[in-house]
């Protein structure tokens, strides 16, 4: 739509919703307008913005796109702030950023009610180009390594190089095979897209959704519209309905308003020097005034500046994490030609689940490209924060689900850690309005230090002076950037030592080459992974031939023997994130020693001894089926009814009853069966050490000369968390016991 004088309007969230087929009808056109050099989308003013604003958005379409800063999406389709959702990473992907970009994509098909999704990839894409000659000089050599997120983002597209191989044909040249890969890549994209949402799926299936694919022509500027992926058919049948399997993880300008000082092409190119840091922050504030003002200066791109960014390459003076939300368009907001920004974008400028794609892409731009600026972007009445503080609210009113049922709900559990970061500093009892504000910010710092943690890359860079990393808000009622500089915990952070993030990280295996581990360093380690498993982070499993072969040849060394329930609930190595060789599990109903004395007792002196274990913990939960069964028999027994003992089970009852009964001496007369439940779980734990104290002499001598720690802990089913209660207050006496046997084989 336009408005007089040829200047058109805002799409917002008063118009209603745009069919598909109109949808593509609008892309075409507009990519139409880019080509010939008519552009239409070149102005906005405050009461557009603020129309966005109050109204909100609702774009027609929803675009994934690579990050190529050659490829700015709202220029190529001449699109307005609010037409088009745009995400973005290096190859336009989901091999890194299934939860990030699927929870992006229901997030807008759902609530903004966009019906049409387009994948794009392009010409002579870098990081599809790179998967491909890596995958080829892989299958020369059978030799394959991930030292950074790069890296893994590399060999997780290898996939998408076979495939084209496969197409082409093994006599096929390397160029040839890479240029169609960017083809299959777009459906691979879209394949994955229909087999991991359900939402999306059935919005398809209905025909409320529209997925096709698109390549961009980087020398002639127009979009090649490739329609659905082969098998949308057979994808839209399929009944899968888990998650993505990682949730189970102004290049020349001058400041100032005078004419653009480009590269020596018209458009900054590899053939152009690097723009310092301080340089290229100035070239994004002078842009964004332009923008704000609505004076912008960034032109279409030439033929001969498309064939210059095709045939010299890119050099991006800054690369950009920001929000996919279709009201903050990167390259307009900072009037930027092709060639200036790498842009990525998600739901929530986040690295909550996007970890391997973002980082990677960046390592990439920061790294190759030779870029010496990143800002991580936020914006005000950000959706994906107001819906994550909305969640963090939620859950302390004990509203929320436990567990993510699509990819959004798990991306908002994600950034929900943000929001409680946000009250922390606020104050309990903020008003949401402001809370939210405050979450935008802390979740832009959240996000560079992320980068700065889990980065070997960009913190060398960082520690040489060749890289900033500064963050920024877009306000969408002004259209001005708010930049905020560096991260406060910057100095800090440059002194970590992880090098992948942590959905890319594998742990190492523990043999009897490793050596005991001190008590402290085991804690640390059950605290460590528990941690990891609670916030959804959890990065064990990645076993290799080689693991399990030294396992068994070297044999085992556990940090740490656990005695925990049998409750299905309860996964031990789960619940510590553990590696094959960490833990000596034992377990049975209730975590107790009342019934399996010997074998309890032997098989942990059998750990200590034999394989020098350090550390014990006896872990109970909440909810214990045994300890709940246990109290009803306490309380059985109290009004008088003697239970019948036909069963293993009534023993094992009538056994843990006692510690029911001690919980409800000490709570008194007045407490509920639920309250004497919760007591006796954690009495229970106590009285299981008590018993590995008072009948092992084994385990008294090493307690006694400080070899080994037993404590206790208690996992909270409902939050993952587990609470650590420290040794047993009977300790210091216990370890006098004269008793050498458990009474069942004295």
């Amino acid at each position: 739509m336009s408005s007089p004088g040829g200047r058109r309007s805002v799409r917002t969230a008063a118009d209603p919703p745009m069919a598909p087929e109109e949808a593509l009808k609008h892309l075409k056109e507009g990519n139409m307008r880019f080509v010939k050099g008519e552009p239409q989308a070149t102005r906005t003013n405050e009461g557009m913005r603020n129309a966005l604003v109050d109204m909100g958005q609702a774009p027609h379409t929803a675009i994934v796109g690579c990050a190529d800063s050659r490829a700015p999406l709202e220029t190529i389709f001449d699109a307005m702030p609010g037409d088009v959702f745009v995400l973005r990473n290096a190859g336009n992907t989901c091999t890194h950023a299934e939860g990030s970009m699927v929870g992006s994509l229901e997030f807008c098909t759902g609530k903004l009610g966009a019906r049409m999704i387009l994948v794009m990839g392009h010409t002579k894409c870098g990081a599809v180009y790179g998967a491909t000659h890596a995958y080829l000089e892989a299958r020369k050599s059978d030799v394959v390594s991930v030292n950074s997120a790069l890296e893994g983002l590399l060999l997780d597209l290898a996939p998408v190089a076979e495939r084209a191989l496969s197409d082409m044909g093994s006599s096929s040249d390397a160029e040839s095979v890479a240029a169609h890969a960017v083809k299959v890549n777009v459906f691979h994209t879209i394949d994955f897209l229909l087999r991991y949402s359900e939402s999306i799926r059935d919005k398809v299936r209905s025909g409320q959704v529209e997925i096709q694919g698109g390549l961009y022509h980087l020398d002639t500027g127009t979009v090649e519209f490739m329609g659905r992926s082969p098998r949308q058919t057979e994808l839209l049948s399929s009944t899968h309905r888990g998650l993505p399997p990682s949730m189970t993880r102004e290049g020349g300008r001058t400041s100032g308003y005078g004419p653009a000082a480009r590269g020596m092409h018209g458009v900054r190119t590899a053939a152009d020097s690097a723009v310092a840091a301080d340089e290229a922050l100035k070239m994004l504030q002078a842009g964004n005034e332009r923008f704000a003002v609505g004076a912008p200066l960034a032109k279409n791109a030439t033929a001969k500046m498309r064939e210059a960014l095709v045939s010299h390459g890119q050099a991006p003076h800054t690369a950009i994490l920001g929000c996919a939300d279709s009201r903050v368009p990167v390259d307009t907001v900072f009037d930027a030609m092709p060639g200036d920004l790498f842009v990525l974008r998600n739901a929530g400028n986040t690295c909550t689940h996007a970890e391997g794609s973002m980082v990677g892409s960046l390592e990439f731009c920061c790294g190759k490209l030779g870029s010496k600026l990143i800002l991580v972007l936020g914006h005000t009445q950000c959706g994906a924060i107001a819906g994550a503080t909305k969640t963090h609210l939620a859950s302390k009113e004990g509203d929320a689900s436990k567990n993510a049922g699509c990819a959004l709900e798990g991306l908002l559990m994600g950034l929900s850690r943000v929001a409680k970061q946000a009250e922390k500093e606020l104050g309990v009892g903020a008003e949401t309005d402001k809370l939210i504000a405050h979450a935008v910010k802390v979740n832009v710092f959240t996000s560079i230090d992320f980068l700065l943690k889990y980065s070997e890359p960009l913190r060398q860079l960082v520690k040489s002076g060749n890289l900033e990393i500064q963050g920024g808000i877009y306000h969408l009622e002004t259209g001005r950037v708010e930049f905020m500089g560096r991260s406060p915990h910057q100095a800090q952070l440059l002194a970590s030592d992880s090098s992948l993030p942590p959905s890319l990280q594998a742990l190492p295996i523990r043999t009897t080459t490793d050596g005991p581990m001190p008590p402290k360093e085991a804690m640390k380690l059950l605290k460590e992974g528990n941690d990891r498993f609670a916030v959804g982070a959890a990065i064990a499993g990645k076993i290799s031939s080689d693991m399990r072969k030294a396992l068994v040849k070297e044999g085992q060394a556990p940090h740490t023997a656990i005695i925990g329930c049998a409750d299905s609930r309860a996964p031990l190595e789960t619940v510590f994130d553990a590696m094959p060789g960490d833990i000596f599990v034992l377990r049975n109903a209730g975590n107790t020693c009342s019934h399996s004395e010997g074998s309890m007792v032997g098989s942990l002196e059998f750990c200590l001894g034999a394989l020098n274990t350090k550390m014990v913990m006896v872990l109970g939960h909440t909810a214990c089926g045994a300890i709940k069964g246990a109290t009803a028999t306490y309380m059985q027994c109290k009004a008088g009814r003697i239970p019948q003992v036909t069963r293993a089970l009534d023993a094992l009852l009538v056994g843990l009853s006692n510690v029911a009964k001690k919980a409800s001496a000490e709570l008194g007369e007045r407490a509920t069966e639920q309250q004497i439940v919760a007591r006796t779980i954690k009495l229970n734990v106590f009285h299981t050490i008590d018993f590995l104290l008072q009948y092992s002499p084994l385990i008294r001598e090493k307690v006694a000369a400080g070899e080994v720690e037993i404590q206790g802990g208690i996992y909270d089913l409902e939050t993952g968390r587990v609470e650590f209660l420290g040794e047993s207050a009977n300790q210091a006496s216990l370890v006098k016991s004269g008793a050498a046997m458990p009474p069942s084989l004295a």
